[in-house]
């Protein structure tokens, strides 16, 4: 064996949908798993770094705005009593950091959330990123400046990225081009497809991370536009992401344009197939849904920024009874870690259809919790086109050690610590977070690339000054 293998032993470790015991865990050079032995025998342990709590494989947030976070917890209030506030009215406000901040700003905000997200489970995080233009609208003198921030901020505290430049080109089905509050997100197939080329040329050396592209949607960008955007992105193998059907003004939008509904109109008019992510799909007919599982994409779904918002609820149950794929996103990121949008998915479910175990009623598993968890570890794989959330050789090595001496967990039975986990609050946090097999969090503290290091003071005061600079 290879002095180079990194050897772990998990007393109790998640693996192929269900809890072992025992488990050597094996990581080659590279940073993917090479070896899992459950029940080993004590002479096959010698040597192995003994990992100090119950075992996961790290999860995918398929679905991020980082530039979002700067307005979690400022939106809740009407901007006039008896105002009607809904998505609309959020955008708007949303709209006032979209035009005021900067890449340095960008990243200080990305820094923060990504470290959150990690300390949270969240491995790696798929970054739906429009955001393009300066200030005045104009293209930066290097196109990609506010990507190269997110990339940084990635990079810093070690979470992986998928980077999803996203094309946005009008403000609405019958509009043709962006309002002036929308100038920094323009962009053409051009453009955008110049944005993959530019990040992925000053990416090669930098580890776990990868691009794919986005649609923002279907209001956004006309057919041929999209059709453009989607031919590259087959021809690279890339994931395609785009938002559709999320509010009921959209749905009635797009069928006055075009006579149908959007999930209608996608799967007739865009060559959507397994590469595909479909963002929220919130409002959709049995038949949408269908079509949507028989041609392989995923949806994305957003529990709590879709509750938030007053989205309203996908239905889980109807997709997850014909084996549909899905992944989970924090969204707007109003909460970072997954276990609250895993809870919220199925509290959603139970209100409003009156029943308890929906996910598990929908599934081939007994557990929610463990249908949920499966579920969105191979969405994740779709949201990204990479071999991630799942401990098997020549995947990447991301996993997670719980505490299992937190509140949730005390006195649970071994079957049962994943239950416990999402559905037993205050949630359980990670005592230590792994990517590709190296440490990223320890003892619960963000340390990036150095064991030893406490990332948080410093994020936190570029946070707080960021924070500062745009609501002051």
């Amino acid at each position: 064996m290879s002095a180079e293998v990194k050897r772990f032993f998990a007393a109790q470790a998640w693996v192929d949908g269900s809890w072992c015991r025992d488990v050597v865990l094996a990581v080659d050079a590279g940073g993917a798993w090479s070896g899992i032995q459950a029940n080993a025998p004590l002479v096959d342990r010698q040597g192995a770094t003994v990992l100090d709590g119950p075992v996961l494989p790290g999860l995918v947030n398929a679905h991020s705005h980082a530039f979002q976070r700067a307005i979690a917890g400022l939106t809740e209030r009407v901007s006039a009593l008896g105002a009607n506030d809904n998505f609309w009215s959020w955008r708007d406000r949303m709209y006032a950091v979209a035009r005021r901040i900067t890449p340095d700003q960008l990243e200080a905000i990305a820094a923060l959330l990504y470290a959150e997200l990690l300390a949270g489970g969240y491995t790696q995080v798929c970054e739906f990123h429009y955001l393009h233009n300066a200030l005045d609208g104009q293209p930066y003198a290097d196109p990609p400046e506010m990507s190269l921030a997110l990339v940084r901020a990635a990079q810093r505290v070690g979470i992986g990225l998928t980077l999803l430049p996203t094309l946005y080109m009008r403000s609405g089905f019958a509009a043709t081009g962006l309002r002036e509050d929308q100038c920094r997100f323009a962009g053409t197939p051009d453009s955008v497809l110049r944005l993959v080329e530019g990040v992925q040329s000053q990416i090669r050396s930098y580890t776990n991370i990868n691009v794919g592209v986005a649609v923002h949607s279907l209001r956004a960008a006309d057919e041929a536009a999209s059709k453009e955007v989607a031919a590259f992105a087959a021809e690279q193998s890339l994931p395609v992401h785009i938002h559709v059907a999320e509010q009921t003004q959209e749905v009635q939008d797009c069928i006055y344009h075009t006579g149908q509904r959007p999930i209608e109109w996608l799967m007739a008019h865009l060559p959507v197939d397994a590469q595909w992510n479909l963002v929220h799909a919130t409002h959709t007919t049995a038949a949408e849904l269908k079509a949507v599982a028989e041609s392989g994409a995923s949806i994305v779904i957003c529990p709590s920024t879709e509750a938030n918002l007053g989205d309203g609820v996908f239905d889980f149950s109807g997709y997850a009874s014909i084996g549909g794929h899905w992944s989970i996103g924090s969204d707007s990121h109003v909460t970072r870690n997954w276990t609250e949008e895993l809870r919220v998915l199925e509290y959603s479910q139970r209100l409003t259809q009156r029943q308890r175990n929906v996910a598990a009623q929908a599934g081939t598993l007994e557990s929610s919790a463990a249908v949920l968890f499966e579920s969105a570890l191979a969405g994740g794989r779709s949201a990204t086109a990479r071999p991630l959330g799942t401990i098997a050789p020549g995947h990447r090595a991301d996993f997670l050690v719980l505490d299992d001496q937190a509140p949730a967990l005390l006195g649970v039975p071994v079957e049962n610590v994943l239950d416990a986990l999402v559905f037993s609050s205050p949630d359980a946090r990670c005592r230590q977070v792994f990517v590709a097999g190296q440490q990223r969090v320890a003892a619960g503290r963000v340390c990036g690339c150095e064991p030893d290091a406490d990332l948080w003071p410093q994020l936190a005061q570029d946070f707080v000054q960021t924070m500062k600079a745009l609501w002051s």
